[in-house]
């Protein structure tokens, strides 16, 4: 299955990605304690060329609209990009290992779905979407020039689950923390 996509110049669907420090069901505390965005990291493997192309075409047509919009005619030697490499700048952290990553962020909560059996669901809880997760994801590219910072900036548009994945949190189940107290003919639920 396909889960890239372009529907505009600035707006593309990625998938399979993996989650990390998501907040999609509600919007992450700042560290002020006011309340923050909702947001993700988004993992993408390296091996993922057509996403990669995606985001740099979207991010290319946001650097040309904000030469007009936001950067007074030219687009600056030091602008800010969105995609990042997870070999660099997280090199003791296994699960950025041959990723890039974004991060995106959005002041509208997402819609979050499941696909099952080639079928969309709304059928999701807290537990289901978590850092960890597998699935495909809407972003939109915008520029920005903030108190002296310029760039591109990566909007959090919707996810759909595709599978689950290894947990980013580095917890723990019941199950694996309390089998050896379970009978070995019984099973923990």
């Amino acid at each position: 299955m396909n889960f890239c996509k372009k529907y505009s110049t600035t707006k593309i669907r990625i998938g399979e990605v993996t989650l990390s420090y998501a907040f999609l069901f509600h919007k992450r505390t700042n560290p002020d304690g006011t309340e923050g965005k909702y947001s993700t990291a988004v993992l993408i493997p390296k091996t993922n060329t057509q996403a990669v192309t995606l985001i740099n075409e979207a991010v290319e047509a946001a650097k040309q609209a904000g030469k007009v919009e936001k950067f007074g005619g030219k687009i600056p030697a030091n602008l800010k990009l969105p995609l990042r490499d997870g070999d660099e700048e997280h090199p003791d952290d296994g699960h950025y290992a041959g990723m890039y990553f974004l991060n995106c962020s959005s002041d509208r909560k997402p819609d979050l779905k499941v696909l099952e059996n080639g079928h969309l669901s709304d059928a999701l809880d807290e537990d289901d979407v978590y850092s960890g997760a597998i699935g495909a994801i809407t972003l939109n590219f915008y520029p920005y020039s903030v108190q002296g910072n310029k760039g591109i900036g990566c909007g959090l548009g919707n996810f759909v689950k595709t599978k689950d994945g290894e947990r980013l949190s580095g917890g723990s189940t019941g199950a694996e923390d309390f089998a050896d107290l379970a009978d070995e003919d019984d099973e923990l639920a």
